[in-house]
């Protein structure tokens, strides 16, 4: 679902920008003020499965691929403010690191996939009068997030004139339900299998957990993800405007791969590691900022 450069274009990409920004700038303060907080090494570990999950896409219908959103997966463990820095995060180093979803429309795809796929979490974990909400939010929660992120972007293309509103938004809501299913039952699954393994290892451990998932992710699992288009590029392709994508900056692991390397598996896998490194590194920094307030 990350919009690349050239999709949108005019004013809809300096609007998302500024409704990005301030939403961003809000969710820093809450995540400053929130009382009790991550430790930087978990929202690190968990930051860098969220980006190695995204790029293990999936089949879901003849031609198309889904992959794993996570942002209810990022507030149910990390809390609301800190999923969705995390998300923010992952967003920005697909962005600059990896060529997936374009400078330009970096607002948009903030707005989409980090600020309003999170909301349903943050409903369900803010609003829930129990100390722990069932795994039945959490799944409704996760469905929910795929198919508004979704909604989100067919507005913004409708709103852009890339495609008329009614043909785009149903295009990607029949395609985004599948996903959304997937996602949901994912989610679900995340959930209990991190917070039980969690549970196992000593607190100042409990960072191992979600970052040894990553790390096997990205080298064993991704390297043979589905290579169909995902939700957007298929409805982007049936609905003709597919050519409308050009990256405008050079980056160092484009469609995640490591140019140096010929074989296609372990040029994803190097490149994947080096995406959970980084990210771990610079959401390990950015936690212990914010751990000072």
């Amino acid at each position: 679902m990350h919009i690349p450069d050239m999709m949108l274009q005019g004013a809809i990409c300096p609007a998302t920008a500024a409704i990005a920004s301030i939403g961003l700038a809000g969710t820093a303060y809450a995540a400053y003020k929130t009382k009790i907080k991550p430790a930087a090494s978990l929202f690190a570990g968990v930051t860098a499965l969220i980006f190695a999950a995204q790029m293990a896409n999936f089949p879901v219908q003849v031609g198309t691929s889904g992959h794993f959103l996570g942002a209810t997966l990022a507030v149910a463990l990390l809390g609301s403010a800190f999923g969705v820095m995390a998300m923010s995060l992952v967003i920005l180093a697909q962005c600059l690191l990896f060529a997936d979803g374009g400078i330009s429309v970096l607002g948009a795809n903030l707005l989409n996939m980090a600020l309003l796929a999170s909301l349903p979490a943050v409903l369900v974990r803010e609003l829930y009068t129990s100390t722990s909400p069932r795994k039945t939010a959490y799944f409704c929660a996760a469905f929910v997030s795929t198919l508004l992120a979704a909604a989100a972007c067919a507005i913004q293309l409708g709103v852009a004139g890339v495609a008329p509103m009614g043909s785009v938004l149903s295009a990607m809501l029949s395609v985004h339900a599948l996903i959304g299913l997937a996602e949901a039952g994912l989610t679900v699954a995340a959930i209990v299998v991190l917070s039980y393994t969690m549970t196992k290892v000593a607190p100042h451990r409990a960072w191992m957990v979600p970052f040894g998932f990553a790390a096997v992710i990205a080298t064993v699992i991704s390297p043979f993800a589905a290579t169909a288009p995902d939700g957007l590029e298929a409805v982007a392709s049936m609905l003709g405007f597919c050519h409308l994508s050009e990256a405008f900056l050079a980056v160092p692991f484009a469609d995640y791969a490591v140019p140096a390397v010929a074989s296609v598996a372990l040029s994803t896998a190097l490149a994947g590691v080096a995406g959970i490194v980084t990210l771990f590194a610079v959401a390990y920094g950015t936690g212990r900022v914010f751990a000072r307030g």
